[in-house]
């Protein structure tokens, strides 16, 4: 894995991002895990490199978000898929393209339901998710705190 560090600038807008990394898969449920792992390993870097506070709960937050949504590309959007991870701030960047374009169902809670609790779970833990088409496919960016003081309290944030 190769860790980029920017320069420090920012941009309007933007919280400066400290590092970034992105991984791409095939799509395949070995997928998951890989990208579990790999989502791991980056923030450990983070941590160990650029001296950003990581908490423990958000490292496994972080990693089940990227799991829920790799599971879905494995599922529902057969093919490849990028992982992009970016420390800003104080913040995690999780984004996750792949080539189909039809938008994931965010569903309401139903404790009834089985299955297709995915987009619930990541939209419950993180701070914001945005769902895009692209020209080719679509793109989930979720962003989540790299520290518990921040964790969305409600769910549905």
């Amino acid at each position: 894995m190769d860790l980029t560090a920017s320069d420090g600038e920012e941009q309007p807008g933007l919280a400066r991002t400290f590092a970034s990394a992105s991984a791409v898969y095939d799509g395949e449920p070995q997928s998951i895990p890989e990208a579990r792992q790999f989502t791991r390993e980056f923030l450990t870097r983070v941590q160990a490199a650029q001296g950003i506070l990581v908490s423990a709960p958000a490292i496994g937050t972080a990693q089940l978000v990227v799991s829920e949504l790799v599971t879905n590309v494995c599922k529902y959007a057969p093919g490849p898929c990028l992982l992009d991870l970016r420390v800003a701030g104080d913040m995690l960047m999780i984004t996750v393209w792949d080539s189909d374009p039809a938008l994931p169902a965010v569903l309401e809670t139903d404790p009834t339901r089985i299955g297709q609790h995915g987009m619930e779970i990541v939209r419950a833990l993180c701070q914001s998710l945005n769902i895009d088409q692209e020209p080719v496919g679509k793109r989930i960016t979720a962003r989540l705190p790299l520290s518990d003081s921040q964790a969305p309290t409600a769910p549905g944030r």
